[in-house]
């Protein structure tokens, strides 16, 4: 049997297979509630039982975290609701659910979210260059606790909808990956952007905090983007020194992308673009690590697989272009 075809477990979590639909944003929200189309979409990505596992869009956990219009929400108790009928949807096609839970950062639009945008230090957002928009504001001490709290109540949130886990975003240079990135990260607090643990503090507080709400039973992934790809930006070695401390911190499951370059290599066309940084932390860690970029067929994913690049394989984009992808892969 192949390899994508082969059963995981994940924490308490069993999977049937190594297929994962990764987060992708639909923007099909109105005022960050499910509605119909949402539901709709999940189901036709969902149907036949073919993926191991859909991590759903990234959802803002407060309303200063959200990153753009039509985004999911998970900041209020209000949401629960909506997102169970998300996941009865999911589950009712005989498939796994997770739940990404983001904060934008230094990349949310104040006119958006009514606040000014907030980051581990002062820089300017995509688009918004010095005179044209407003820099993000350095977060304090007391925003910072805030904030863990805030991802604590929406990893609870994510577990009374239902969720079989979390997801903590830390990739594509949202808010923890500018904590994580030493392009953005200038601090000289205990969240220095001078050493791995001080970029690292404020993931492990969260997943503490997370752990604290969820027990120890409840899966608990985090995406990680690893490497900036970018001089001066975090390496390969930082990533596979993050994973370790993040796996000691409780984190069950990594999900590795790019960070500050988004979720793309410049120049990288084959697939699996982040098996370079899968490869050396799977070396590294005993908890799975999943491996999404460019993977468009399934002789590729499988042969990441016998690579020992990963232990899950994140195809998103050819799932997106055609819904019977997973069947004709997996069926």
């Amino acid at each position: 049997m192949r390899i994508l075809k082969e059963p995981i477990t994940v924490n308490q979590l069993k999977l049937p297979n190594r297929l994962v639909l990764p987060p992708m944003a639909t923007a099909k929200t109105e005022d960050g509630k499910v509605i119909q189309d949402l539901l709709d979409y999940y189901d036709q990505k969902s149907r036949g039982g073919y993926i191991g596992l859909i991590i759903t869009e990234h959802s803002y956990i407060n309303r200063q975290g959200l990153a753009h219009k039509g985004q999911l929400s998970i900041s209020r108790d209000s949401d629960i609701p909506g997102l169970k009928k998300l996941v009865d949807v999911i589950h009712g096609n005989h498939t796994a659910v997770m739940a990404q839970i983001s904060h934008a950062g230094g990349q949310a639009d104040p006119e958006l979210t009514g606040s000014a945008a907030v980051s581990a230090s002062p820089f300017f957002r995509k688009g918004a260059e010095e005179g044209k928009g407003r820099a993000a504001e350095e977060m304090t001490g007391e925003q910072i606790q805030d904030l863990v709290s805030d991802f604590a109540r929406a990893a609870g949130r994510a577990r009374d909808a239902g969720f079989d886990g979390v997801e903590i975003h830390s990739a594509h240079g949202y808010l923890l990956n500018q904590f994580y990135s030493p392009l953005i990260n200038k601090r000289d607090d205990e969240y220095t952007g001078s050493t791995i643990e001080g970029r690292v503090r404020l993931h492990i507080e969260i997943v503490k905090a997370v752990r604290d709400v969820v027990g120890p039973d409840y899966p608990v992934a985090l995406r990680l983007g690893g490497c900036d790809y970018r001089e001066g930006g975090s390496t390969l070695e930082d990533s596979v020194a993050a994973s370790k401390l993040l796996e000691e911190s409780g984190v069950d499951f990594l999900d590795i992308s790019g960070g500050m370059n988004g979720y793309r290599i410049p120049g990288i066309e084959e697939q699996g673009y982040f098996s370079d940084m899968t490869e050396m932390i799977r070396k590294e860690v005993s908890i799975p690590v999943m491996l999404t970029g460019g993977i468009i067929d399934a002789d590729g994913a499988e042969r990441l697989l016998v690579e020992g690049k990963a232990d899950l394989i994140g195809v998103g984009r050819a799932i997106l272009k055609d819904t019977e992808w997973a069947k004709k892969s997996m069926g």
